[in-house]
């Protein structure tokens, strides 16, 4: 592809060696979480939330647990101003919330935030300034003490403003641009304004290493944090924090390397919402240390509710894709892929192995709220006996026999590639038994009696469109008696191969389920009966079998 040579290398890396973390194989615990989904996430929107949609949001926000929670930006704009005071003037903030306001380290918008944020029990001011290398020379055109000294002036004037709050107010400060910025002068700077802050154990100041914009694959942020986590001053009195945006689509991997290397917080938003190709999903970094037995704690639990409420506030849509919320995510098509999740689900559920090992399936669908027989295996062209199995089993309590399973997977795969088009389980339990079940063509049993002479004597009543006819034979038991009687009436022959039966429902009028094989000329044919007497669900389905088979195909040869 032309023109890759305009392009070269944005990122700086620390003057040092920082790969300790290359050691560390997992996050073992949840960082603090932020969420900038209405103040970064909000301003990416196509039309930003009114008024009372930020504030039905928030109150998503706070539902799954969020204890920091950037609410805007309220200098910008009046309705980011009228919402911060809707909910400080609501009562709405809990006392374990601190919400979190951002301003330009400039005087005007400064005064104007604390103003804000006047009356609020816990307050982080997230004061900002751009410090890259670009904006310093291209934007600005100010040298490095110009740059530090506004992240400096900011830091003092909020300090001093923050004297006349009753409320707890704590500090933030983000060098905005940190990947384009040398990080040794990033540091500097990062540095004077916690000196002027003199942050304690006891009250701890934020600072925020954004990558505004990616440049870098993640290992080079992982090192760059850790630099940070070795020589930031105040290191005990401090969190580092962390807000990964997603150009080269590696937030997650920037985030999860940056906890690695020392990070204390992560600001991000819902399912990645953000400018541009998004800020870090804050969804998909909690469930993937779910997924690794650590409690992120925050609860998705809901996950189609938050979804839902999601996409009305924001009119954005999640893909079919998006890891963990996705409508596809956790949906097999593949035939050896259900067959494999099908039978080690089976395992898990028999309790053998506590923990989840389940394939294909990182973590367990209904964690989220989702279900099994919707969600997980679902039925094209491309399944297999294993998948169309199991949607039975989960749907309508259907156990096939393993004879019969393939011989019903390839149908109902035929079905789907002629008509292009997924099979509901609906459609699939129509096919079973309009196939096996509701044979209606050809003959049935419509009374029978038995007692015990010579093994077993069936006294059968046959019914053709011609009359009933009355047949009495011995067998071994009462459905081969059954079966000897339509054998002798029809003059036919088959084998009786296969049977197996379950019951379809529990308590005193539970339906029987009973199927039967017959073998005619090297041929297996199935039928199922049911009914609430297993015998006759028995003879139900021999006949449907013959029924299927044809009784001019089962007919003995003229001797």
């Amino acid at each position: 592809m032309k023109g890759f040579e305009k392009y070269r290398k944005m990122y700086f890396m620390p003057p040092q060696d920082c790969f300790d973390w290359v050691k560390k194989d997992a996050v073992t615990k949840a960082p603090v979480w932020c969420s900038v989904d209405l103040r970064d996430g909000n301003q990416a929107l196509i039309e930003p939330m009114n008024l009372e949609e930020k504030v039905k949001f928030y109150q998503m926000l706070v539902a799954i647990g969020f204890k920091h929670i950037e609410v805007g930006f309220p200098a910008a704009s009046e309705t980011e101003y009228q919402f911060l005071r809707a909910i400080i003037e609501r009562d709405m903030i809990p006392d374990d919330v601190t919400v979190q306001v951002l301003t330009q380290a400039r005087e005007h918008i400064i005064k104007r935030t604390f103003e804000a944020i006047d009356g609020a029990p816990n307050v982080i001011v997230h004061v900002y300034n751009s410090t890259s290398v670009a904006q310093r020379e291209q934007v600005f055109k100010k040298s490095k003490e110009e740059i530090k000294q506004i992240a400096i002036d900011g830091a003092k004037l909020v300090y001093d403003l923050s004297k006349n709050e009753k409320g707890n107010i704590s500090f933030e400060y983000s060098p905005e641009s940190f990947t384009g910025t040398e990080m040794d002068y990033a540091l500097e700077v990062c540095n004077a304004v916690l000196d002027v802050w003199k942050p304690t154990p006891q009250r701890k100041a934020i600072i925020n290493l954004p990558s505004t914009v990616q440049y870098s694959m993640p290992h080079v942020f992982a090192s760059q944090i850790e630099y940070f986590d070795k020589n930031l001053n105040y290191r005990d009195s401090v969190l580092i924090s962390l807000h990964p945006h997603n150009d080269r689509g590696s937030g997650i991997s920037d985030a999860e390397l940056g906890l690695l290397a020392g990070a204390d917080r992560i600001e991000g938003t819902l399912f990645g919402n953000g400018e541009r190709t998004g800020n870090v999903d804050i969804v998909t970094l909690c469930m993937n240390m779910y997924s690794l037995g650590v409690d992120p704690g925050l609860d998705f639990h809901n996950m189609k509710e938050i979804r839902k409420t999601y996409e009305e506030l924001t009119n954005m849509e999640i893909s079919m894709r998006q890891p963990y919320a996705g409508d596809l995510v956790f949906t097999a098509f593949s035939g050896s892929h259900q067959d494999a999740i099908s039978k080690c689900m089976a395992c898990h559920a028999s309790g053998k192995d506590p923990h989840w090992t389940v394939p294909y399936l990182p973590i367990d669908p209904k964690d989220l709220g989702r279900t099994y027989d919707s969600d997980v295996i679902r039925i094209n062209s491309q399944s297999g006996k294993g998948g169309v199995s199991y949607v039975l089993k989960q749907a309508y309590g259907i156990l096939l026999p393993d004879r019969m399973k393939e011989e019903f997977g390839y149908l109902v795969k035929d079905v789907s590639d002629r008509e292009h088009s997924e099979l509901t389980a609906e459609r699939i339990y129509g096919i079973f038994k309009e196939t096996y079940h509701d044979v209606s063509s050809g003959f049935h049993v419509s009374e029978c009696h038995f007692r015990q002479q010579n093994g077993m004597e069936a006294t059968v009543s046959i019914t053709t469109p011609e009359g009933t006819d009355v047949v009495t034979a011995n067998g071994n038991g009462r459905l081969d008696a059954v079966s000897i009687a339509i054998k002798k009436h029809f003059n036919i022959t088959y084998e009786l191969t296969e049977y197996a039966e379950h019951a379809l429902s529990r308590g005193s009028s539970s339906k029987a389920l009973a199927y039967v094989g017959i073998t005619a000329h090297g041929k297996l044919i199935w039928g199922v009966g049911t009914d609430e007497d297993i015998i006759k669900a028995s003879i139900n389905a021999l006949t449907a079998a013959i029924n299927r088979a044809g009784i001019k195909t089962l007919e003995r040869p003229l001797s």
